[in-house]
């Protein structure tokens, strides 16, 4: 597949570690620069190396995405580090799990409005330059109900939402917005590498949960953010897409 990806510019928030390293990875492997923002400075520091192997240029930045500064500031400094954007991937989430002011605050000012505001600030550079591509990074919690994770759920729906009203209104400017809602993803230190341990049943009762027996990998969630960037999917826009073996069609 013709990619078309060599030579542009991506950035992917929350892109130290899991799905969005695995998404920068895998866009910078395909010639992209690309620039990643996260919380924790040792984090960036590794994950900027590792994508350096690729060759092309990488730019990082510390940043709390969940204030309005926090997050125009990195956008500002990525697209002048990289000369522009072309894809722009919305990875962060504050993961609230708690049914109280705390979560609440977390998840709509990170899950929501960090998005919000960095894709403004994308679309003004990508109207500039002819168009680009937008990745909204759901969950498969924002298609159904949300029994541990309220707040979480809640502002996932938000985003799969959104990523419509986006698409309409961003197509003016050529610009493409899709939504990826990965199902439970195993990383190292994730939220399910964390569960194996901590939760052992209720780790068990999601894997089991799967038709293929097995929880996600970060790559496969990556492979399919590289298509909806890519010029493969040139006529593909508004669409949330589920990468989730499967884990949404077991009986209720």
């Amino acid at each position: 597949m013709k990619t078309g990806l060599t030579g542009k510019r991506a950035i992917v928030t929350g892109g130290s570690r899991g799905i969005g390293y695995a998404i920068a990875d895998a866009l910078a492997a395909e010639g992209m620069a690309v620039s990643i923002c996260a919380r924790g400075q040792q984090g960036l520091d590794a994950a900027s190396k590792n994508l350096s192997r690729h060759g092309g240029n990488v730019h990082s930045l510390a940043a709390d995405v969940a204030s309005k500064e926090g997050i125009e500031g990195y956008m500002d400094a990525a697209i002048t580090a990289l000369g522009g954007v072309d894809v722009l991937v919305n990875n962060t989430s504050a993961f609230g799990g708690s049914e109280d002011e705390a979560g609440w605050d977390s998840s709509l000012n990170v899950d929501v409005m960090a998005l919000v505001r960095a894709s403004w600030k994308a679309r003004a550079s990508m109207a500039e330059t002819g168009g680009g591509s937008i990745i909204n990074i759901s969950s498969i919690t924002g298609l159904a109900t949300a029994g541990r994770t309220p707040p979480y759920g809640a502002a996932k729906a938000a985003v799969i939402q959104y990523t419509k009203t986006q698409a309409y209104h961003y197509a003016s400017d050529n610009i493409r917005v899709n939504c990826i809602a990965p199902g439970s993803i195993y990383f190292e230190g994730g939220v399910w590498g964390k569960a194996e341990v901590e939760r052992p049943e209720l780790f068990e009762k999601i894997r089991s949960s799967i038709p293929f027996g097995r929880l996600g990998a970060p790559e496969e969630v990556a492979n399919l953010a590289v298509f909806l960037a890519s010029d493969a999917a040139s006529w593909v826009t508004g669409q949330t897409i589920a990468a989730d073996g499967g884990q949404t069609l077991n009986p209720i």
